[in-house]
């Protein structure tokens, strides 16, 4: 089973290092991650998202609760949350291709953020589910890259990590 965590942590140099160190240490793979500052430039918010059982989302969270500059770690369930990730996908195209794949870019509702002579780069944002898909229409075509962002995350409604609405 796949979980989502929130962490909030204090906008300092090392902190991503041993948050992911303890990771590593405990033998527990990270599938995704993204990290930015909040609304307050001292504190920083990481979205992982970490596969295992109860079991092992507790125990991660208990571990990273221990870290001195961890300020809260919430658990993002699918159905009180909205996330999203982020793709650039670099397609192979020609004057015969160019307009089919920018058909297809629509249909997922992606940009077309890049036009070159044989390529274009489309941004796609949604759930894993959706940029896979768009890749899977694209594939014929010749993905030349894929850049993709970890899966970043939010409670529904007024619940917030590491507090009440403010």
């Amino acid at each position: 089973m796949r979980h989502t965590l929130a962490v909030l942590v204090e906008n300092k140099p090392g902190v991503l290092a041993r948050v992911s160190g303890l990771f590593s240490r405990r033998g527990y793979n990270i599938e995704s991650l993204a990290v930015g500052m909040t609304e307050n430039p001292e504190i920083s918010r990481m979205t992982i998202v970490v596969e295992g059982d109860d079991r092992v989302l507790a125990q991660v969270t208990s571990q990273l609760s221990k870290l001195i500059d961890v300020i809260s770690v919430s658990d993002l369930p699918p159905s009180e949350s909205v996330d999203r990730g982020l793709a650039l996908i670099k397609v192979a195209t020609d004057t015969d291709t160019r307009a089919e794949v920018m058909q297809i870019a629509g249909i997922f509702r992606a940009k077309i953020i890049d036009i070159g002579a044989e390529t274009l780069v489309i941004e796609v944002t949604g759930d894993k589910s959706k940029i896979r898909a768009i890749e899977d229409m694209l594939g014929r075509f010749g993905i030349k890259e894929v850049v993709r962002t970890g899966r970043v995350a939010l409670h529904r409604g007024t619940k917030t990590v590491g507090g009440e609405y403010r």
